[in-house]
């Protein structure tokens, strides 16, 4: 298949990732975790935040985030998130299914952000015994709109969270793509902001699998080892989960692949705003692009090959990964330009 802009899934694993998981597989190590790969990892973490921490590395988003969500949660209480939050509309339930029966409270809100005064609307909804008592705050990071939390919101977010007794986490399936987006370190954008746990993305950073869950707060990762286990998590050659992370954090590959992704869906979206009939729906701050177009014209790209989302808004979603390359985003706009001009 030649490369398309439906999902930053569709990438390969970017080379630093690569290098590392062939070291790896360079003979024997111990399992479950107990080797040098996965301390390296963990400590390049630490490095990175310029933190201590608690490192955890898991095999997908879905297991990240909601395994993070049930350790802050008991079932009897509840999560605030946005309406548009991926826990909330591509999680099948597994927030919920992890926790054995945690309440999500949606709130909604414009390009998927939340706002301190929502948070406080739906935590003080209600106090009776009735009802499931909120426990934590879930950001997405950058959202499902593809716009960045600035720092100022994180910590008027997280402020507002330590005034009602709620932990904050964050979900950062592209949180490489935010950091570059926003020029800040990690550090400032999580721990320094007030941010207790984060799902920090690989997948979509250029590793063939895997997530990293970092909990700031050390004391609320208490026996998330034994979640893992539980929920399937626990790889036994762990250092395949952990290597390519040191490949892309002590290479810098993370920050340069989120950098190209983002720069990708900036041009992209300055090129495709000067067609006729095409609109550019969301503010394009990281590495996402929606567009508003007739049906017949999305159906003509179709045809053409291309494939693409329409789950939010009815627009095409295009993403920008590590390897996007530049004569293809060209083609792309020469194919929507072209139907732009067929008669209706």
């Amino acid at each position: 298949m030649d490369q398309q802009f439906a999902s930053d899934n569709y990438a390969g694993i970017c080379p630093e990732a690569l290098r590392a998981m062939e070291q790896a597989n360079g003979g024997h190590a111990p399992a479950y975790g107990d080797d040098a790969w996965t301390q390296r990892a963990a400590d390049a973490f630490r490095t990175l935040f310029g933190t201590a921490c608690e490192v955890f590395f898991v095999f997908n988003g879905t297991a990240a985030n909601s395994l993070a969500l049930a350790s802050l949660c008991q079932s009897y209480h509840s999560v605030i998130c946005a309406e548009a939050a991926h826990v909330e509309t591509d999680e099948c339930g597994a927030p919920e299914f992890f926790s054995n029966g945690l309440k999500l409270l949606v709130a909604p809100g414009s390009g998927g952000k939340l706002t301190p005064e929502a948070i406080r609307r739906l935590a003080t909804a209600r106090g009776d015994i009735h009802y499931p008592k909120p426990r934590a705050v879930t950001i997405t990071q950058p959202t499902e709109t593809g716009e960045v939390y600035t720092l100022a919101e994180i910590r008027a977010i997280a402020a507002e969270c330590r005034a009602l007794g709620l932990r904050l986490h964050m979900d950062g399936a592209r949180f490489a793509n935010a950091c570059a987006s926003l020029g800040c370190s990690p550090g400032e954008m999580t721990w320094q902001a007030g941010v207790d746990v984060l799902c920090f993305g690989g997948t979509k950073n250029g590793m063939a699998v895997g997530e990293a869950v970092i909990f700031f707060t050390t004391p609320l990762a208490e026996d998330f080892d034994y979640r893992c286990k539980q929920a399937g998590q626990l790889a036994s050659k762990m250092r395949f989960l952990a290597a390519p992370w040191v490949g892309m954090l002590e290479s810098g590959a993370w920050l340069r692949n989120a950098a190209h992704g983002n720069r990708c869906a900036r041009d992209f979206a300055a090129a495709a705003a000067r067609l006729p009939g095409v609109e550019i729906m969301f503010p394009v701050q990281a590495n996402a692009v929606f567009l508003k177009m007739p049906e017949e014209r999305l159906e003509a790209l179709r045809g053409k090959g291309w494939r693409f989302y329409t789950f939010i808004g009815g627009g095409a979603r295009f993403m920008f990964a590590w390897d996007s390359r530049e004569e293809r985003i060209e083609h792309l706009l020469s194919d929507i330009a072209q139907e732009g001009l067929r008669p209706s």
